[in-house]
């Protein structure tokens, strides 16, 4: 049957997609299936398949094959013109479209676009908008049948169309392999499923050294390594791609002969961590290394300080480069906040600064000093035609918060901006999370015996009360916390995957808020993965659907199997200078314009963003994140699932420590007691990384 699509409902990453249809002489009706992959809201399908009857949503159409066609009714067309999907075209200037050239439209537009400026409020930029945009639109669903020919998901084709334009068909057909880190959602598996349907040998060159960078790659990505040894790089690839071990090795050196990748002794790295890796060593050793230009006097200590806090002000003061850490309650703030006041009583000047906007706002709000993020702190570029080496940061001490979210390229974008002389002070707790892109270097550094380092440990009265902070010490010493808890902790045990998700939904949306007179928007839903019943994606759909539900007067967006909607929670995943936005800051989406294909967002505490359909693999919901992307950040009140599915491969005790520090009032965590037991007593594994021993060897 012929029809018109609606509004999508539901789209999965494997492009299954459920969507309201219309149809001439027909009612409404829902029609479901992976063959509905890509579709939008106002394209007219040709559908074939099977009326079946869903035991939950009732009778609906099991697509079999979809066909795009063109509309030809006026309805229809208008339809499509007003959905958003040719930018330039709202559903007003629809109107005037369709009741112009009524069932010409689309071909006027196709081919006799001058015409278009017969039509008031079209003018040459409108007109010249609306032919890029129908070419783009044209070019996307050739794309997306070439997609499904390949056996790829047709969600991508919009991806690789914005990356690789009118070059896109010759690129899969000729070297997909390019796909891979350029195109977001594109990793080795689907690349090469395109190259291998397109006639690539399984033992090309080209799929073996795509393989072997594919490794590297998940490696970095997945678990936060620098390098592989030779070995273990080799027999990833080999369980990869079942090829011959010579060949493998023969890719790998023709990977080194052209640079691609740096080898040392017994590792591979990706040729962009080796070169961090080496730049960060060279500026922390000049960091150490070089001779203060603090100008010390006498002070008044501040007699609010035990020994240790004490002795960290010294050696903040004495030190071009220490660290201070310590759990939570143990007063590391209060130091950092005595630390600058004692600078500043010098006539020296400090800068607090954090990996992400909400870390560095909370260090405002606890040493009640101005703070900002790393990346607002670097902003400044210095001017490459200068005769000297300016460094962007001017301050006798800086202070970076959370330093276990430095990963290996901030932490070399940050070294190389501080002066020689000038003091750098991290502060973190050792025991969190790392970072989450690769390399750990915090703890690299404390591994590093010459650094000076002050732990505080004493945890302090006002925190000894709370529930939350006694039970984040006993996780950290490998101790299971008093069960089931009180005061600020509580775990409810339940067993199976689906109840303890509608649990959390039920905890986040009505209980919790209703029990302590507070918003939704106060409880934070995080969870150690992002598939799964209880996992990120799923249960931000679910609580997406109770907190900002569809309604017809409601903009909505589907950018691959995300919604968008107006009133949206949202988080940016990738930092942007150019917006001024960075990762790990929130927002609410307050506008949403089809016809401009742009959404508006207001982050938290900052300018209003916007972003185009185009750019909205940038953003994310933020109704339930990873606690990886929690890091650095409070909530007052959390929920998290803990549930052993696929082996509970992220349940280890560093993630759970984290999870609960996030909370200050309350922590719920909901699921089953051997996840809980696995959380506590599963160590993590070391990443692979080299940052300790070049600083030895470079004299540090």
């Amino acid at each position: 049957m012929e029809a018109s699509v609606e509004q999508l409902v539901f789209v999965r990453d494997d492009a299954y997609t459920v969507a309201r249809m219309s149809a001439e002489g027909h009612p409404a009706f829902v029609a479901a299936g992976r063959a509905l992959g890509g579709v939008q809201p106002g394209e007219t399908l040709h559908l074939t398949g099977d009326w079946e009857e869903h035991p939950r949503h009732g009778r609906r159409l099991a697509v079999t094959a979809c066909e795009r066609i063109t509309p030809s009714t006026i309805r229809a067309i208008q339809l499509y013109l007003g959905s958003g999907l040719i930018r330039g075209i709202g559903p007003r200037l629809a109107q005037a479209i369709v009741g112009h050239f009524g069932e010409r439209s689309l071909a006027v537009i196709d081919a006799e676009p001058a015409r278009l400026r017969e039509v008031i409020g079209i003018g040459p930029i409108r007109q010249g908008q609306i032919v890029e945009a129908w070419a783009d639109q044209k070019a996307i669903a050739h794309l997306m049948v070439l997609l499904q020919g390949y056996g790829v998901s047709p969600l991508l084709a919009a991806k690789i169309y914005q990356v690789f334009g009118a070059d896109s068909a010759e690129v899969l057909a000729k070297d997909p392999y390019q796909l891979i880190g350029r195109v977001r959602g594109i990793a080795f598996a689907t690349a090469d499923r395109i190259a291998l349907r397109s006639g690539v040998p399984e033992g090309s060159p080209q799929r073996i050294q795509a393989a072997l960078l594919d490794r590297l790659d998940a490696a970095a990505s997945g678990g936060g390594h620098c390098f592989l040894s030779p070995t273990a790089l080799v027999t990833q690839t080999i369980d990869l791609i079942e090829q011959d071990e010579e060949l493998i090795r023969q890719g790998l050196d023709a990977l080194t002969a052209d640079r691609r990748v740096a080898r040392e002794a017994d590792a591979v790295y990706p040729k962009e961590l080796h070169a961090r890796e080496l730049r960060l060593t060279t500026e922390l050793t000049r960091l150490a290394g070089a001779r203060s230009t603090l100008r010390l006097r006498p002070y008044q200590e501040d007699d609010t300080l035990n020994d240790d806090q004490r002795a960290a002000v010294t050696m903040a003061l004495t030190s071009t480069l220490s660290i201070l850490t310590g759990g939570p309650g143990c007063g590391k703030s209060h130091t950092v906040k005595a630390i600058a006041a004692t600078v500043r009583a010098m006539g020296g000047t400090v800068t607090l600064c954090a990996p992400t906007g909400k870390a560095a706002k909370r260090l405002s709000e606890l040493t009640g000093l101005p703070a900002m993020t790393i990346h607002r702190m670097l902003a400044y570029e210095p001017d490459p035609e200068a005769l000297f080496d300016e460094r962007p940061v001017r301050a006798d001490l800086v202070v970076v918060d959370e330093a276990s979210m430095l990963d290996l390229g901030l932490a070399t974008r940050l070294a190389a901006a501080l002066p020689s002389g000038g003091h750098l002070l991290l502060v973190g707790d050792g025991d969190q999370l790392p970072s989450v892109g690769p390399g750990s270097v915090l703890t690299d550094v404390l591994r590093v015996e010459s650094v000076p380092r002050v732990r505080l440990t004493q945890v302090f009265r006002q925190a000894e009360g709370s529930a939350i902070i006694r039970a984040a010490h006993r996780i950290r010493a490998g101790e299971l916390p008093a069960l089931p808890g009180g005061g600020g902790f509580w775990f409810e045990e339940l067993d199976d995957p689906t109840a303890i998700a509608d649990r959390v939904v039920h905890l986040a949306t009505v209980a919790i808020p209703r029990k302590q007179g507070v918003s939704p928007g106060q409880v934070q839903v995080l969870a150690p993965m992002r598939k799964g019943t209880a996992g990120t994606a799923e249960l931000g759909r679910r609580l997406q659907d109770v907190l900002n539900p569809a309604a017809d007067d409601k903009p909505e967006h589907w950018s691959g199997s995300t919604c968008f909607r107006v009133g949206d929670r949202v988080m940016p995943i990738r930092n942007n200078y150019d917006k001024g936005v960075f990762n790990g800051e929130t927002g609410t989406i307050t506008r949403l314009v089809p016809e401009d294909r742009q959404v508006d967002v207001l982050i938290d505490d900052g300018e209003p963003v916007t972003y185009t359909f185009d750019e909205l693999d940038d953003l994310t919901h933020a109704y339930a994140i990873s606690v990886h992307r929690a890091q650095g950040s409070e909530y007052p009140f959390v929920v998290a699932p803990l549930v052993a599915e696929s082996g509970g491969i992220m349940l280890r005790r560093r993630l759970l420590y984290t999870l609960v520090t996030r909370a200050r009032s309350w922590v719920v965590l909901v699921g089953q007691r051997t996840a809980l037991d696995l959380a506590v007593h599963r160590l993590d594994r070391r990443r692979n990384t080299s940052l300790t021993a070049r600083l030895e060897a470079a004299g540090m």
